[in-house]
């Protein structure tokens, strides 16, 4: 069984400080939801909430219909994976996996069967039998996961649970583990500080800031169209520049500097003026170079080439140094001190409100 998480008004406070303010949210039966921020954002204190080793000072958080603010953490049925894998060092493979079988009285025959089902599942049958610390970090985190699905919990919880692997590990581990979940299919709440982990695993994620949700979406829509500025520079990398949205018998038109001005035709206003003053975020790869001397000017600083793409780092008139991205050619890349045009991609770049807090741009948040 796997079910929906209702949370209504949610408050947590420390002493007098509110950690959480009313939040809301509903994750969907059988959706992989993560939880992204920076560190003190509430994203872990969230999650410990659901599982009940947090207290909750205002709100409910409900299984389906069944309000579990009361139940205690073992009778939720949940499963947790941790960040330090939190396997028992004196259990092999197989009894660490069987242990929570064990501990709700299941028969020993379906025991041996339930861990030789989850072995395969999470393809770590060859090691049943080894010790922990003869298993790689990757291996540890498959046993970590395999204990949390094989009791069948309705939900699974797991905080940070590749930091501590390198980073080729850390792909090839997620990729594992969303494929486990597609499989399983429970519903599962996933917390990281990492964008790159959030983006390539999650269904939706919620991007939080100090207790509160700031974006909540799929990965697409929040790296396309982020909310505000703090989720736009959160979310991947972009470069803020200060510019003028004009309007004249309902056209917009965008301006970056004294000399560059494109007309934008996605722009949504709630209250239309004439001119107003913004920020725009501008991902590296929504530049353009232009062959002409046309455009915002710009003096190269420095260049990263990677392969199949060169990221070069710019001076801007104003002084404001940005990144741009540039598919890699075979001739020579150009040199610290060559001025440059650009040019931006206006149907992708996001337009925001002089605060930063207001998308402007298509599908954006109003």
């Amino acid at each position: 069984m796997t079910v929906t998480i209702n949370i209504k008004d949610l408050v947590k406070k420390y002493a007098d400080a509110t950690v959480i303010p009313a939040l809301s949210l509903e994750i969907k039966k059988g959706e992989f939801f993560t939880l992204l921020g920076p560190s003190g954002c509430g994203k872990t204190t969230l999650l410990r909430m659901i599982a009940g080793f947090n207290s909750i000072e205002g709100g409910t958080i409900s299984f389906n219909e069944r309000v579990i603010n009361q139940v205690e953490p073992g009778k939720r049925n949940i499963g947790m994976v941790f960040q330090n894998y939190a396997i028992f060092p004196h259990l092999t493979v197989k009894g660490n996996i069987a242990f929570g079988l064990e501990n709700r009285k299941i028969p020993k025959e379906q025991i041996a069967a339930k861990v030789d089902d989850i072995l395969k599942v999470v393809q770590i049958e060859q090691y049943k039998d080894r010790m922990p610390k003869n298993l790689s970090g990757g291996q540890q985190q498959r046993v970590a996961l395999a204990r949390a699905i094989v009791i069948r919990p309705d939900v699974l919880l797991m905080d940070e649970p590749l930091s501590n692997l390198d980073a080729k590990l850390r792909i090839d581990m997620r990729n594992a583990i969303k494929d486990l979940q597609r499989e399983v299919g429970i519903t599962t709440v996933y917390v990281t500080h990492d964008q790159e982990e959030a983006m390539a695993v999650s269904d939706r994620i919620a991007v939080m800031k100090s207790g509160i949700i700031q974006h909540l979406g799929t990965p697409q829509e929040i790296y396309q169209r982020p909310a505000n500025v703090f989720v736009a520079t959160f979310i991947g990398r972009t470069n803020i520049i200060e510019g003028t949205l004009t309007q004249v018998e309902g056209r917009y038109s965008l301006q970056i500097g004294s000399d560059y001005a494109e007309p934008v035709s996605n722009i949504r206003v709630p209250k239309p003026q004439a001119s107003l003053k913004v920020q725009i975020s501008v991902r590296p790869e929504e530049f353009i170079m232009t062959e002409d001397q046309s455009g915002i000017r710009a003096t190269i600083v420095h260049s990263v080439f990677l392969g199949q793409n060169t990221h070069y780092f710019v001076d801007l008139e104003s002084g404001q140094r940005i990144e741009i991205t540039q598919e890699s050619k075979t001739s020579q890349i150009l040199s610290p001190g060559e001025v440059i045009y650009l040019k931006v991609k206006t149907d992708k770049i996001n337009v925001y409100d002089a605060a930063g807090e207001l998308n402007y741009t298509g599908s954006g948040q109003l």
